[in-house]
């Protein structure tokens, strides 16, 4: 009888280390900037988020990841996590993600109306 749960636990082992790879992957990716966490924002290094890379959507855009997505409302500025199917709100834009991504620049240029 074990010898048949082997291969089952090595399927499940295997799947929940490809999930945390994935995470970690999705997660790292999500803001590739250091620095500048304090007003005014200066002494940022790294690249700031190129929104034009990522998928339009009806009410702004998604960065799909291997295992969440990122979506960024276009008029209210929300952050969400979709996961599985499902729609986690984060969190609005920071001051430092106004400055240093500037998100409302980038969304009045796709036709959006931010409110943020």
């Amino acid at each position: 009888m074990t010898y048949i749960m082997y291969p089952f636990a090595a399927i499940g082992f295997t799947a929940v280390v490809l999930l945390a790879v994935g995470l970690w992957l999705d997660i790292s990716d999500f803001d590739n900037t250091s620095g500048g966490y304090e007003a005014p924002y200066d002494g940022v290094t790294g690249e700031p988020v190129d929104w034009f890379a990522m998928d339009r959507t009806a009410t702004g855009i998604a960065k799909r990841g291997y295992v969440v997505n990122v979506l960024v409302d276009g008029t209210t500025g929300m952050i969400s996590f979709e996961i599985f199917g499902r729609k986690i709100p984060f969190r609005q834009f920071s001051g430092r993600a106004l400055v240093v991504h500037k998100p409302r620049e980038a969304f009045l240029a796709m036709g959006f109306e931010p409110e943020f």
